[in-house]
């Protein structure tokens, strides 16, 4: 069997720098497609020499003849597709979220069709937005999709459906997974990004209001990276969907573990009472069953290591706040 060679769509993105990095520790072939040309989350984890090895491609994702040509030039066998928009930029422009999200999704698997069966499984980013208001039902399975409440979340249920026919159609294998509140160094936009702005507030002495609260959850980001590389990396057949876990707690308990780490912070990270409204629990042993464990850090872990690092980053001056003001 061929060596893998690894594309990474949206690698510069949050939990795509996160997916470079584990891949590049185990010494993989990467290669980088990304519109941005700006390797700013990189950055914050891995250094120049690091950044410096996987082959980058600048590019968009909505345009299917780069897409192909980037598979067929670079003989790529394996697919981390983790490019999109999210919630608030397809709530804003729908038009846009669709092309990127859904339509770029397609580029992807039309990559994969014409490969001529080199590329042996496709690894891509759902959501748990695809779940709609929870009903009660706890921990929610993979069956319980369905009535979204976000154009975001109707996009990832729109690619879930389109790797099925894939699958039907033309053979291709592929692997989604549906994480929640992902957090950790690099998380900067979004709701759901509001627990680890809050731990970089911290670190650097500012108030922050966190704009939910109830429970989450909370998936720290390098497990949910190595979920993905699993799913690359695995020989399961069909189109595959999976819930991704990691531990659920309440937003008044990350205040807690980050006072804790930082007890100057004591007082100044606040939340609001209203919960998200996505399930508070995802069932993950499907996954289990299927791939094999997936990691879960424990929050107390997952939090001293995220502002450990913000630490260091601070204490070297590159430890950027604007996203504390958005």
């Amino acid at each position: 069997m061929s060596q893998p060679n690894y594309l990474i769509t949206g690698a510069y993105g949050f939990i795509g720098a996160w997916v470079v990095k584990r891949l590049l520790d185990s010494g993989a072939i990467v290669n980088i497609l990304d519109q941005s040309s700006d390797p700013q989350r990189l950055r914050l984890i891995m250094t120049d020499e690091e950044i410096s090895r996987p082959r980058f491609i600048a590019g968009d994702i909505t345009d299917g003849d780069l897409v192909a040509r980037v598979v067929e030039d670079n003989g790529i066998n394996r697919i981390i597709h983790l490019a999109g928009l999210q919630v608030p930029v397809c709530k804003a422009n729908p038009r846009l979220g669709a092309m990127v999200n859904v339509i770029g999704t397609i580029n992807v698997f039309e990559a994969a069709k014409n490969s001529g069966g080199r590329v042996k499984k496709i690894s891509y980013a759902s959501s748990a937005a695809v779940f709609g208001v929870p009903d009660g039902e706890k921990p929610v399975t993979e069956a319980a999709a369905g009535g979204m409440t976000t154009h975001y979340g109707a996009f990832k249920r729109c690619n879930e459906d389109n790797a099925r026919v894939y699958y039907l159609d033309n053979g291709i294998s592929s692997v989604g997974l549906r994480p929640l509140t992902v957090y950790g160094v690099g998380r900067d936009f979004g709701m759901t990004s509001d627990p680890t702005k809050a731990m970089k507030a911290a670190v650097v002495g500012r108030p922050f209001h966190i704009r939910f609260g109830g429970r989450t959850d909370f998936l720290y980001v390098a497990d949910c990276a190595d979920a993905f590389i699993k799913g690359a990396q695995s020989d399961i057949e069909g189109a595959q969907v999976f819930n991704l876990h990691g531990e659920t707690v309440a937003i008044a308990d990350v205040v807690s573990e980050i006072e804790k780490q930082l007890p100057e912070s004591a007082g100044k990270i606040t939340f609001s009472e209203t919960p998200l409204t996505l399930p508070e629990e995802l069932d993950d042993s499907a996954i289990a069953a299927i791939i094999g464990d997936v990691e879960h850090t424990p929050l107390s872990s997952g939090v001293k290591m995220t502002i450990d690092r913000f630490k260091l980053l601070n204490s070297e001056g590159r430890l950027s706040t604007t996203d504390l003001d958005q």
